[in-house]
C-alpha cells in the first residue's frame, strides 16, 4: 500500500492557503460592501476608478487583471447605479473611458471605512500586513512571469 506523501496533504498546498484565505477576506468585504450597494468585484473597479479617473476600459481592465467579458457587465452596472459613465474616446472611437460621476466620487467616502475594518479584521500588525500584501504582490508577478 502507497503512502500518502506529506505534500499531498490539503493543509499543505500553497493553491488552498490563498483560496480559503481569499475567500475569507472576499467574504469580509462582502458583507460591508453590502451596505453600501456595492458587490466586490464593482469595489475593486472603483477603487481603480478613484486613482485614475477615465481610463479606457482595456486600461481598467489590465488594472484589475480581469478579461473584457468579465469587466463589462461590472462597468454597465455601475454605470446603472450612477456612479459612472462611459464615453467614447474622441480620438478613437474604438476606445471607450470610463468615468467617475459625482455620486461615485460620493461614494468614495463611505467606502473608505470598509478597507479599513476588513484590514483591522485580520489581526496582523500594520507591518505584517504590508508584507504580507507585498508578498503576494511577489507571488503573483513571479507565477505570471512563469506562466
Amino acid at each position: 500500500m502507497t503512502k500518502v506523501r506529506d505534500h499531498a496533504r490539503l493543509d499543505d498546498q500553497l493553491c488552498f492557503a490563498l483560496y480559503a484565505a481569499s475567500r475569507a477576506v472576499s467574504g469580509a468585504y462582502r458583507q460591508l460592501l453590502r451596505e453600501i450597494g456595492l458587490t466586490y468585484p464593482q469595489y475593486l473597479a472603483m477603487i481603480s476608478l478613484w486613482e485614475r479617473d477615465a481610463p479606457s476600459v482595456a486600461e481598467l481592465g489590465a488594472a484589475l487583471d480581469l478579461e473584457s467579458s468579465t469587466l463589462s457587465p461590472i462597468v454597465r452596472r455601475l454605470e446603472a447605479l450612477g456612479l459612472v459613465l462611459r464615453r467614447r474616446s474622441e480620438t478613437d472611437e474604438r476606445v471607450v473611458h470610463v468615468h467617475v460621476t459625482d455620486a461615485g466620487r460620493a461614494l468614495e467616502l463611505r467606502a473608505a471605512p470598509v478597507r479599513e475594518q476588513v484590514e483591522a479584521s485580520t489581526g496582523l500588525s500594520d507591518s505584517a500586513f504590508a508584507n504580507l500584501r507585498e508578498t503576494l504582490h511577489q507571488l503573483r508577478a513571479t507565477v505570471n512571469q512563469a506562466a
